[in-house]
C-alpha cells in the first residue's frame, strides 16, 4: 500500500471529493455504514478544529485513492478513533473491494495502538482486535414515512397509539404543536445544549457539554452545510415554545442521532418519543434511508427500532511497549462498564445511585 498521512486542512480538493464519493456510493455496494457522518471529511475536519493531533491517511493504489483512515494520535504513538467519546462511527472509508493490512496502515501512521468503541461492519482488518461487539438500534424510513409508521404499528400498537395520544394532548394543553426539522436558530441550540446538561447533572453521568471542545465541536457543526452533509437541530414547539429537541449529523443517505433532550416540565407528554417520530418524517422527507439510534441500551430505542447494525469496541495494536500499556490501563475500565450495563440485576442499581448521587449535586448548587 502507498500511504501518506496528512493533517485534515492539508486534504486536496481532489482527495476530498473522493473520500465523499465513495461515502455516496457506500450503499450500492453492500456498505451503507460507511455513508455515516461521522466518517465523512467534514466531521474530521471540525474535530481538527477543537482537538490536537488529528491526522488522515490516504491510502493509494496505482496512484488513486482507495482508502481514508481519519485518526487522532499522542506524541506516544498512542491512536485513538476521530473524537473518541462522541463519535458514534469509526473506521476507514474505502471503495468496493478494497483489502488493507491494519498493522501495515498503524505503522505508516505511526501508532503503537489505535482505540475504537464505535467500529462500523465490514472493518475485518480492524476488527481481529474487538473485545466486544454491541448493536446500534436504526429506523429504516426508505421506504417513506407512512410504510416506517405502518411497521411500528405492528410491532408496538399501544406503544405508537399512545405517543400519538400524548401529541394531540400536548396541543390541547400546551398550544399547537410546531415541529422545525432543520432549525437555524442558534438560540435553540443553545437551549439544547443546557436541557442536556441538565439531564446529564441529574442522572449523574458526565456533563459532555462542560467539556469546551465538545461545545465547540457541536456549535462548528451546526454551521457546517453542504449537500453531502449537514449538521441538523430539529425543534418540537408547543405555543411557540422549544419542549423537545435533537442534534444530529446527515449524510446523504443517513440521519445519526447525537443529542436529544426535552424540557422536564412537559414529561408526562412524552416530547422527546414525539419528536423521534417526527423526525422520522422529516427524514423520509429528505430521502434519507435510516435513522442510526446509536449505540446504548435505551427503552424508546428499543420502541422505535425496526433492527439493530453491529459496532464493535477494541484495539488494534503493534508489538510495542506504549500499546501493552495503554490496553493494560484501559481494558479493566471498559470491561466492568460493559458488564454492569449488559446484566439489568447490576445495572439498574447502578443507574439509581447515579440518579440519586445526581439529585443531591443538583440539589447543592
Amino acid at each position: 500500500m502507498d500511504i501518506s498521512v496528512y493533517r485534515p486542512g492539508e486534504l486536496s480538493g481532489a482527495d476530498r471529493a473522493a473520500w465523499t464519493a465513495m461515502q455516496s456510493k457506500a450503499h450500492l455496494h453492500g456498505s451503507p455504514e460507511l455513508a455515516n457522518p461521522f466518517l465523512s471529511p467534514e466531521f474530521t475536519l471540525a474535530t481538527d478544529r477543537v482537538r490536537r493531533g488529528v491526522r488522515v491517511a490516504v491510502v493509494r493504489e496505482g496512484g488513486e485513492a482507495a482508502g481514508f483512515f481519519p485518526f487522532q494520535r499522542s506524541a506516544t504513538g498512542v491512536g485513538r478513533a476521530v473524537g473518541l467519546g462522541v463519535s458514534d462511527c469509526q473506521g476507514l472509508v474505502h471503495r468496493p473491494g478494497f483489502a488493507w493490512d491494519a498493522r501495515e496502515l498503524m505503522r505508516a501512521c505511526g501508532l503503537a495502538v489505535w482505540e475504537f468503541d464505535h467500529l462500523a461492519g465490514g472493518q475485518e482488518p480492524f476488527g481481529e482486535g474487538a473485545s466486544g461487539v454491541f448493536p446500534s438500534p436504526v429506523m429504516d424510513v426508505d421506504q417513506g414515512y407512512e410504510s416506517y409508521l405502518r411497521e411500528l404499528r405492528a410491532r408496538s400498537p399501544k406503544f405508537t397509539r399512545t405517543t400519538l395520544a400524548k401529541e394531540r394532548r400536548l396541543g390541547r394543553d400546551a398550544g399547537p404543536v410546531r415541529y422545525v426539522h432543520d432549525e437555524r436558530d442558534p438560540a435553540a441550540l443553545r437551549v439544547l445544549m443546557g436541557w442536556k446538561s441538565a439531564q446529564y447533572r441529574r442522572t449523574g453521568r458526565s456533563d459532555r457539554f462542560a467539556h469546551e471542545w465538545i461545545t465547540r465541536l457541536v456549535t462548528r457543526l451546526f454551521h457546517s452545510r453542504s449537500e453531502s452533509f449537514a449538521g441538523v437541530l430539529s425543534v418540537l414547539y408547543a405555543d411557540g415554545r422549544p419542549v423537545a429537541a435533537h442534534f444530529g449529523l446527515r449524510s446523504e443517505r443517513i440521519l445519526a442521532c447525537w443529542f436529544p433532550a426535552y424540557d422536564p416540565a412537559f414529561a408526562k407528554y412524552s416530547p422527546g418519543l414525539v419528536l423521534h417520530l417526527r423526525m422520522a418524517e422529516g427524514a423520509a422527507a429528505d430521502g434519507i434511508a435510516y435513522l442510526d439510534l446509536g449505540r446504548g441500551q435505551k427503552d424508546y430505542k428499543d420502541s422505535l427500532k425496526t433492527r439493530e447494525i453491529p459496532v464493535s469496541e477494541g484495539w488494534v495494536t503493534r508489538r510495542h511497549p506504549v500499546a501493552v500499556g495503554h490496553r493494560a490501563r484501559r481494558a479493566p475500565v471498559r470491561a466492568l462498564r460493559n458488564t454492569v450495563q449488559s446484566r439489568p440485576e447490576l445495572f439498574e442499581p447502578a443507574d439509581r445511585l447515579l440518579k440519586r448521587m445526581g439529585r443531591i449535586r443538583t440539589e447543592r448548587r
